[in-house]
């Protein structure tokens, strides 16, 4: 019986690839971790991970084949609406990383917020995907009520 040991891989769509690996090795401080060309098709496969994370690779993908023309439509206007959900990240100090990365540049849609499970703030990627960035604190159910 083989085991699995954990998630090593998670898809983010981009618009264009270059720009975003610029921009989540500039602006996050991940670094590459691939860069190929495969086929005919000019298939290109890039990825990008937390320097202190490399088991987990974001793949940065534009959306085509080998999605469905419709779902790859979809993913497109949900990227340019600013409505397409990507990553959660964790922070030790949210309103410091806040701080951080709008010094970088970086766009917030939401700036740091007090929530149940601990402070939140919202990120627009280069490609109009939301990244949410959170501080975790110790929560149980009652919280949310």
């Amino acid at each position: 019986m083989t085991t699995i040991t954990n998630v090593s891989l998670v898809t983010v769509y981009c618009t264009d690839q270059d720009e975003a690996k610029r921009w989540y090795t500039d602006k996050l401080g991940f670094v590459e971790t691939g860069d190929i060309t495969m086929g005919d098709n000019g298939f290109r496969w890039v990825t990008v991970a937390h320097p202190q994370h490399m088991e987990l690779e974001v793949t940065l993908m534009v959306p085509g084949p080998p999605l469905d023309d419709n779902l790859a439509e979809a993913i497109r206007r949900s990227m340019a609406n600013g409505t397409h959900g990507a990553l959660g990240l964790k922070t030790e100090n949210c309103q410091k990383t806040f701080e951080e990365l709008t010094a970088k540049g970086v766009e917030f849609i939401q700036p740091p917020a007090e929530r149940p499970y601990g402070t939140e703030a919202i990120i627009r990627d280069c490609s109009g995907n939301w990244l949410v960035l959170v501080e975790p604190k110790d929560y149980s159910p009652e919280d949310f009520a």
